[in-house]
């Protein structure tokens, strides 16, 4: 990995280079990571101390009531935490009738996010939850001061969600959106959280805080019972993988769409990727067509495990049927491109590592901003809305069912080299993760770019068929050149919905130590000792 400033993409900051290292985008997470690293905790302290405390300070991407995934590396092997819910048991087809929703209660499922900071201190942490949550409960409790950036995401989320229930009483404080500048207390997540660490969650998942989950579903006609939430349980699931040279990218297995990054890779490494720079179009025009071939398999076969009989992960990842797929490539037209037949062949993500060698790559989302609206009263609990993945299509295998994962966007990537650790990173931001996984891997492992060039660098994101969302920075060249190929180009500033996401991002030093990365389109910092 080259350690250089690149002014072709605007590059102000460098890498953070040090010992112990935590990227996340909020830096008051960040600094409470840092904190639990200065106490002697480790790399996965660190990691639920930054979820924890980016459920108070970044309210606007996830919560207490998110669902999360973990890759980690604790020194010797790595692991792969599945912690997302299932649906109701009362949830059917017939339930929904006009398609599923993106918010209320009929959105809602079974949040894990509490679920994996408890399996994660149980397993590999060393200083108990009651240390690694203090910081979250601190700034619950004495509050925050909300960044511009995320003052304008509350704003808009507000536009569209203060009529869910709970919503406008708790994001809200005396009937308006708070503005950047201005102090928010949350006591009543100072007090979930509490309750969250001296009961090791159980308060969450069996005690009175799930009853209070319960009876506000009931209340407002949604179905989430007491067993839903009691017999919610975490995978630990290992990774998939796919190797690009000495390189191999791993994600976490369905539901996700992880694997989509790694077909993607898979079939690049049938192409001439190789012989091209970063910004050329000819690399740039087969990461597009590679994504596109990739996204069209993960939207009609990728399902909750359970559930993909028809077609499963080892048939998308099959070698002959990747290269069967990089065969459809025409490097002189951009193509749509429909799925195959593999038989016949506002989120937030956070990296910590200590000087021990753990290294983790933490993910955890509310989906859509602030998620489902609901925010359960006397709680602090704002309610992801994964419900929105699941569809009523017949026959598909992500259709909607009782007691099951739907269709994930959120990934935690991470990257090994000839079997050892080498990168914790990834980004938020909806369907541009597996896409951004790919473009994060192959600028850090292909065209050795540091860290945070890779961070800095412009972007792309696939939308739909030929439709390209590129940002402004982009080469006018390169932006001619796609649309020369057929590409639809469009326009987008980085904070555009979806937007571009926002990267985070930790490599190991061949000498000893980690270079981390923040992205700047968010308030991301990376910071080490």
């Amino acid at each position: 990995m080259l350690l250089r400033h690149d002014p072709v993409y605007s590059s102000r900051r460098s890498p953070v280079l040090a010992d112990n290292v935590v990227a996340t985008s909020q830096p008051l997470a960040t600094q409470a990571g840092l904190s639990i690293l200065q106490q002697g905790g480790n790399a996965v302290d660190a990691a639920i101390a930054t979820a924890a405390t980016l459920t108070v300070v970044e309210p606007t991407g996830n919560g207490l009531g998110s669902d999360a995934f973990c890759i980690l590396w604790d020194g010797k092997r790595l692991h792969g935490l599945n912690a997302s819910g299932r649906s109701p048991a009362g949830w059917t087809p017939e339930r929904f009738p006009d398609g599923m929703p993106q918010k209320g209660w009929d959105s809602v499922t079974v949040p894990g996010a509490v679920s994996a900071w408890v399996e994660l201190s149980e397993r590999f942490g060393k200083l108990g939850l009651a240390a690694v949550l203090a910081p979250a409960i601190r700034y619950a409790r004495e509050g925050f001061i909300i960044s511009p950036v995320i003052g304008e995401l509350w704003a808009r989320g507000a536009a569209s969600l203060k009529d869910q229930p709970g919503f406008a009483d708790h994001f809200m404080p005396g009937g308006r959106v708070p503005k950047a500048g201005e102090r928010f207390v949350n006591k009543a997540a100072a007090r979930t959280l509490k309750a969250i660490a001296e009961s090791h969650g159980k308060a969450f998942y069996e005690g009175e805080i799930a009853d209070k989950i319960v009876a506000f579903s009931k209340a407002n006609g949604g179905v989430m019972s007491k067993k839903d939430l009691a017999e919610h349980s975490v995978d630990w699931c290992g990774t998939i993988s796919q190797s690009f040279g000495d390189v191999a990218l791993h994600e976490i297995p369905p539901n996700g769409q992880g694997i989509a990054a790694l077909m993607a890779l898979g079939i690049l490494e049938h192409t001439s990727i190789r012989d091209h720079g970063p910004d050329d179009l000819a690399a740039v025009h087969l990461q597009l067509e590679a994504i596109k071939l990739a996204y069209s398999d993960l939207h009609r076969f990728v399902s909750d495990q359970r559930f993909m009989k028809e077609v499963t992960e080892k048939d998308l990842l099959d070698p002959g049927y990747l290269k069967q797929r990089a065969g459809l490539i025409n490097m002189e037209q951009a193509q749509n491109f429909g799925p195959g037949a593999p038989k016949r062949g506002g989120t937030v993500l956070l990296n910590t590592a200590d000087a021990s060698g753990m290294m983790v790559s933490f993910i955890q989302s509310n989906y859509a901003g602030f998620g489902s609206g609901v925010v359960v009263p006397d709680t602090g609990i704002a309610l992801q809305n994964r419900g929105f993945g699941f569809t009523t299509e017949a026959g598909h295998p992500n259709r909607v069912g009782p007691r099951k994962r739907p269709f994930h966007t959120i990934i935690p990537g991470f990257a090994m080299k000839n079997g050892a650790p080498l990168m914790a990173f990834g980004m938020m931001g909806g369907p541009i993760q597996a896409q951004g996984h790919v473009q994060l891997l192959l600028r850090t492992q292909l065209w050795d770019q540091d860290v945070q060039v890779a961070a800095d660098a412009p972007r792309w994101r696939m939308i739909e068929n030929l439709d390209v969302a590129c940002e402004p920075t982009m080469p006018e060249a390169l932006l001619e050149g796609l649309t020369d190929l057929g590409h639809h180009i469009r326009i987008e500033s980085p904070d555009n919905a979806f937007g571009f996401g926002g990267a985070q991002l930790v490599q190991r030093l061949a000498g000893g130590g980690y270079a981390a990365g923040s992205d700047p389109r968010k308030d991301g910092q990376a910071a080490g000792f």
